[in-house]
């Protein structure tokens, strides 16, 4: 499906209005770590991701010990630190550590900083646990490369403003993105932070804020919540 003609300018307001100053590209020095952080993420704010990952690495100085320690041993320490899912968390990390074992050899993805962007992501989604937007976020945010992951609040967003079809899911409206926006590391890690700020804070899941909305002009479903003609 072609990209609509107005969406250069949706990402240029949504740019202007939440992400005025631009972003700076980051390169991991062990994208493992990262990874881990990602996974520590899911259902979780930023301060909890941040404890449990703090506890994991003083309780393990390197990755070998929390795959010596076990699943069991990981996840008492992730509920020590607070947090939910730490069952789930536990299997994910410590599956992901007994892959790479297994196949590489060595508790390290620091050779994804060399790999062509298809080789990097075929790397990462062969992980247990590891989808598209894991590896997406991996991939823009650890290691300055071109994608472009899509969450709920994007999901949404790109709805409303009927960029996707209603029916399409969050893999499939990530596919049509990864194909229509500039392949261009800035322009893709700004409409992503820039996006999900918008939905955040204005395109809200229950009641939008469509009245001081910056992209009221572009979105057809802005008059129907505006006249109360629609359910958020």
């Amino acid at each position: 499906m072609p990209p609509p003609p107005h969406l250069p300018e949706i990402t240029r307001r949504l740019a202007a209005t939440y992400l005025p100053t631009p972003l700076t590209p980051h390169v991991s020095r062990e994208p493992l770590d990262d990874l881990i952080r990602i996974i520590l993420a899911q259902q979780n704010t930023s301060a909890l991701t941040r404890r449990q990952f703090e506890a994991l690495k003083a309780t393990y100085p390197v990755w070998e010990a929390a795959l010596a320690d076990g699943p069991d041993g990981v996840e008492a320490v992730l509920r020590v630190a607070g947090g939910g899912l730490a069952r789930t968390k536990a299997d994910y990390i410590w599956n992901v550590l007994h892959r790479l074992e297994e196949t590489r050899g060595d508790l390290s993805l620091r050779d994804l900083r060399t790999m062509n962007d298809a080789d990097a992501r075929a790397l990462l989604e062969s992980l247990p646990g590891v989808g598209m937007k894991t590896a997406s976020l991996l991939l823009l945010f650890d290691l300055a490369r071109p994608a472009i992951p899509v969450e709920n609040n994007i999901h949404r967003v790109a709805g409303r403003l009927d960029l996707i079809p209603a029916r399409w899911n969050i893999l499939k409206a990530e596919r049509w993105f990864d194909e229509v926006l500039p392949r261009d590391w800035a322009t893709r890690a700004t409409f992503h932070v820039s996006a999900i700020r918008h939905g955040r804070q204005t395109c809200l899941s229950r009641r939008p804020r469509c009245e001081v909305c910056v992209l009221q002009d572009l979105c057809p479903s802005a008059a129907l919540f505006l006249n109360g003609e629609a359910e958020a």
